[in-house]
């Protein structure tokens, strides 16, 4: 089935920040947070929310947890292995085969190294069949994305899978479990989460042990990673003790987009790597601050990964970069949100930002502009994290892309260069889900 687990406990993507997180958060009598696991596989989510696990999103990007399998040597408990060759992960969401009709079969295997299927809080058996799933199978089976996804693995086997747990609208879900040992070690003896600092740094060391002691149990000679997805926001991080953090983790998926939007009074670019001092407004964050923010009090570069977005975000009636608006649009998906496959906009031309180092398109007639990148400025990036020695880049999220030569995820998986290709792990002989448990024989 999946081989990864990944938690997102911040409002996720599409919504400006990370999170204020409360200095206490306590269960209440009877309240719990649970994950049951078959290994690494997700079996059954249970969630009895508790009341003081109140959050709001205030800020810039949401912090993530990643779980998954390469074939190197076990990790101790203080230091982890950097990866050979660059990672090229891609988000692929569960509600994206239906509003956005991308199937599962259409992620470009031959282009990615990790595939983070995004969220859990639905049963995982999955809702949808596809051509191959029986609905008369005997015993108790894995169908839908699911299937497709470990189908996907045994075609392409330098292609990890990650289960992202919560996120967005399920993140308070998560809020309290942090806080106790008791709830830590429930959780993290299947699975990971998060939640103020050093209640963090403490969950990653016993979800890191718990991955270990399954290794150890079900894939000797097999670790499995660790990441999250972290902020770009310097509100956010310098209240995150990376140093404690890092040598937990197999990587920081740094959430390098969401610099500007709706919740701004001007127009901006939200993925900008460089700030423009001519043009500040337009500029409010910036990746290259944030990695030499990171890289300052420690963290590798190899170890941070450039999180990009599939997706432009749009504003109406103004005169430019840094300027006054009114309204965003409809967007694709939501409000002032088009996914990248619907972009430039008709009638809009697109320019680069030689100075931000990013794209956008601008449409002076309608004064509608809309930030987000292409293919100039995805080779861009992948120019920049090569020479800033950088560990790949991460999409969110795969029903957004183009195909062809206007794929973004092909440009930054050409730019990049060597792929890492440690193999994804297959076996799970303890699975309660039939077909998983025979490897999928026959399909």
């Amino acid at each position: 089935m999946l081989s990864s687990l990944v938690l997102l406990v911040a409002p996720f993507a599409l919504v400006p920040a990370a999170v204020a997180l409360p200095a206490n958060a306590e269960l209440g009598p009877g309240e719990d947070v649970q994950v049951q696991c078959e290994g690494t596989t997700v079996t059954t989510a249970i969630w009895l929310t508790a009341t003081s696990a109140t959050q709001q999103a205030t800020g810039s990007s949401p912090v993530t947890l990643t779980a998954s399998a390469s074939s190197t040597a076990p990790s101790t408990n203080t230091t982890v292995p950097l990866a050979s060759g660059y990672r090229s992960a891609l988000y692929f969401t569960n509600w994206g085969d239906y509003g956005a009709n991308f199937q599962p079969q259409q992620l470009p295997g031959d282009k990615i190294t990790h595939v983070l299927y995004a969220f859990a809080d639905i049963a995982p058996d999955g809702t949808k069949h596809y051509p191959g799933d029986s609905w008369n199978d005997v015993g108790l089976n894995a169908y839908g994305c699911v299937k497709q996804l470990y189908l996907l693995k045994k075609k392409q086997r330098h292609v990890k899978t990650h289960l992202s747990i919560g996120g967005w609208t399920y993140s308070p879900k998560f809020a309290p479990v942090a806080a106790t040992e008791a709830g830590r070690q429930r959780f993290c003896d299947s699975s990971v989460t998060l939640l103020k600092a050093q209640d963090y740094v403490l969950l990653l060391q016993t979800c890191r042990q718990a991955l270990d002691a399954y290794a150890a149990r079900h894939a000797p000679g097999h670790h499995f990673l660790l990441t999250i997805a972290s902020p770009a926001g310097p509100q956010n991080y310098q209240t995150m003790q990376l140093e404690a953090m890092d040598g937990l983790l197999d990587a920081w998926h740094m959430m390098a987009y969401d610099y500007a939007g709706s919740w701004d009074a001007t127009t901006g670019h939200q993925s900008n790597l460089r700030p423009d001092p001519s043009n500040p407004a337009a500029t409010k964050f910036s990746t290259e601050r944030a990695v030499a923010d990171y890289v300052a009090r420690g963290i590798p570069a190899a170890k941070i990964v450039l999180s990009m977005p599939l997706y432009g975000r749009a504003f109406k009636n103004t005169r430019g970069l840094g300027q006054t608006y009114a309204g965003v649009g409809p967007g694709s998906i939501q409000a002032g949100v088009y996914l990248y496959r619907d972009l430039p906009r008709p009638g809009a031309g697109e320019l680069y930002d030689e100075v931000a180092g990013t794209s956008y398109s601008f449409d002076e007639a309608r004064g509608e502009l809309v930030s987000y990148d292409n293919v100039l400025s995805a080779r861009k990036k992948a120019e920049y994290l090569v020479q800033r020695g950088l560990g790949g880049a991460v999409f969110w999220e795969a029903a957004g892309d183009k195909t062809g030569d206007g794929s973004l995820v092909s440009a930054l998986a050409g730019g990049m260069g060597e792929l890492e290709a440690a193999e994804n792990w297959l076996a799970y002989p303890d699975s309660r889900y039939a077909n998983v448990k025979n490897g999928m024989s026959g399909a």
